[in-house]
């Protein structure tokens, strides 16, 4: 029994420590494709290697990142097919919470939407934080609206659908595309104005359709990078 407060406290160790690397990669600052030296993560993160090991062993039954010959752990890039796949999936899903969310939404609620798509709007530069104030907004967007829906078994699956790809690469794919920005813009707008409707159905749609539409995007995004990142 002695032993047991000591194991406890290296596995929440090694989830906080997994929990550091995935930000870093899901902001970007651990890019797609990079080298994960256990050396200068331990270094960087104030641990020794053995819950940085650990934490890597965590991070690769994830699908995050993937173990190459001579290279070691290395972040994983997606393949196109991957991310079609999975944002099929999430595009269903969003769609269900759009249904549920619909004759909860309250005004301030319904206020908020129209805020964070303000945000995207105005675009604002990042302020040097991990994450940009336009990604946090698109994030609050959906996160709102999983919320409402009331269903927390839902929200942790997109949850996790959406963890398996580097947030900072779907800031890319906007940032590089000003007519796809625009288009998210006015498919947000078009989601908010189906749950101000109470229309159940048109909401579906429409978030079904904007899913697709960022899945489609950002596979895109990969395969046009395929020629230096990829790995089949």
């Amino acid at each position: 029994m002695e032993s047991d407060p000591p194991r406890r406290e290296q596995s929440a160790l090694v989830d906080d420590t997994a929990a550091a690397i995935r930000e870093r990669i899901m902001s970007g600052e651990i890019p797609i494709g990079a080298q994960l030296r256990q050396a200068d993560l331990a270094a960087t993160l104030g641990v020794s290697r053995t819950p940085i090991r650990e934490a890597l062993r965590q991070l690769q039954s994830g699908g995050l990142i993937e173990v190459q010959p001579r290279r070691g752990a290395v972040v994983r890039v997606p393949a196109p097919w991957e991310v079609r796949e999975a944002f099929e999936v999430r595009a269903e899903l969003e769609g269900l919470a759009c249904v549920r969310a619909v004759g909860e939404i309250s005004p301030d609620q319904l206020d908020e939407l129209r805020r964070t798509n303000d945000v995207l709007r105005e675009n604002p530069p990042p302020d040097g934080g991990r994450v940009s104030p336009t990604t946090a907004a698109n994030d609050r967007f959906h996160a709102l609206i999983h919320e409402i829906a009331g269903n927390d078994r839902l929200a942790r699956t997109i949850r996790d659908i959406n963890d398996a790809f580097p947030r900072n690469v779907s800031a890319l794919v906007l940032e590089d595309n000003p007519r796809l920005r625009a288009n998210n813009i006015t498919q947000h707008e078009r989601i908010t104005e189906a749950l101000a409707a109470n229309d159940a159905e048109l909401a579906r749609r429409e978030m079904r359709d904007h899913v697709i539409a960022a899945g489609e995007a950002l596979a895109r995004w990969y395969e046009r990078r395929s020629h230096t990142v990829f790995r089949g």
